[in-house]
């Protein structure tokens, strides 16, 4: 595993991963955790994204559909530009979620020094992350969010992500991006899966 992750870093650099899938697919998890692996810095879209409704006392996420085009531009998209970022590779969780943010997302990533390399799908049933909803409720481990606390909108964020997100995969997908990891597997087991996927990827022959 060692070995690989510094292949992975090699091949990397400054630039890019960015982590797709269903919500509670595990995308923060296991893109925290890859981040500390390879050294990167971890920037999530919901995260920031909440931040900024924080911030500017706005309310545009709470049914569970994605933020417009243009506020993604103006909220999320200088992150990659950003001073404190410029020397460290990038683990991005979900950034460009809507068809046509990709294209955005790509064009300013590489010009700050970060260009997408990789994207990886974490592939898993609406069926099998609507039973983690469930848990969520009975364990109440994802601390005060409110979107994983009503079903309702839980339900539009699953549509949203079918509606708008998987166009966004399949492009991905034709420009050779785009690495499939099954979800479903144990924490360890979808890390494991993820590194094995992008060292592939960064040991292809030029």
């Amino acid at each position: 595993m060692e070995e690989k992750i510094v292949k992975i870093k090699e091949w990397l650099g400054t630039g890019s991963i960015n982590i797709f899938g269903l919500p509670m697919s595990g995308k923060d998890t296991q893109g925290i955790r890859l981040a500390e692996a390879l050294d990167a810095k971890f920037l999530s879209s919901g995260m920031i994204i909440r931040a900024m409704e924080k911030e500017t006392r706005q309310d545009l996420t709470s049914s569970g559909a994605l933020i417009p085009t243009n506020v993604f531009y103006e909220w999320v998209l200088p992150y990659f530009e950003r001073r404190d970022l410029f020397k460290y590779p990038l683990v991005l969780s979900s950034i460009g979620r809507w068809l046509g943010e990709e294209n955005q997302v790509m064009s300013i990533a590489a010009g700050a020094g970060h260009e997408v390399k990789i994207v990886i799908l974490l592939n898993i049933s609406e069926a099998d992350v609507e039973e983690r909803f469930r848990k969520v409720q009975e364990y109440s481990d994802r601390g005060q969010r409110a979107d994983d606390k009503d079903f309702a909108v839980f339900k539009t964020r699953l549509k949203e992500f079918r509606e708008k997100t998987v166009p966004v995969l399949q492009h991905y997908n034709e420009l050779g991006l785009l690495v499939e990891v099954r979800g479903d597997q144990t924490r360890d087991a979808v890390f494991n899966e993820i590194v094995e996927k992008i060292y592939r990827k960064a040991t292809l022959p030029m």
